[in-house]
């Protein structure tokens, strides 16, 4: 089992979920926001799955910094939004890679992680 990892390095969960992974010995690519930011693909490959409002970080400091608490963005907006300033995103979004198995997760999501490994 492979996983990818996307994140910021200093974000605390996307930390947490690199060392979970690391501690069950699971081969792991780490993509830092910081370094690549997200494409669109990426994140609608999340939305896709997940919707919008699971994807944002309302409670992020930058989230409010942006002044997007009011905010009435349509999808297309937000999708930019989410690529241009990506701390905005709740961290990590994890991809399973395998052999025709795909998973995906948003956010801390351990037991969801262990399940992916029984399989």
């Amino acid at each position: 089992m492979e996983v990818q990892i996307f994140g910021l390095k200093k974000s605390a969960d996307t930390r947490k979920a690199l060392r979970f992974f690391a501690e069950r010995r699971v081969k792991t690519h780490f993509v830092d926001f910081t370094e690549r930011p997200p494409s669109l693909g990426e994140l609608r490959r999340f939305v896709q799955r997940f919707g919008l409002d699971h994807l944002i970080d309302r409670e992020s400091r930058e989230y409010a910094d942006l002044g997007l608490r009011h905010a009435r963005l349509s999808d297309d907006r937000w999708l930019e939004k989410l690529a241009d300033a990506p701390s905005i995103i709740r961290m990590p979004l994890v991809r399973q890679i395998g052999a025709g198995v795909s998973g995906l997760t948003v956010g801390l999501a351990e037991d969801e992680w262990r399940k992916w490994m029984e399989r």
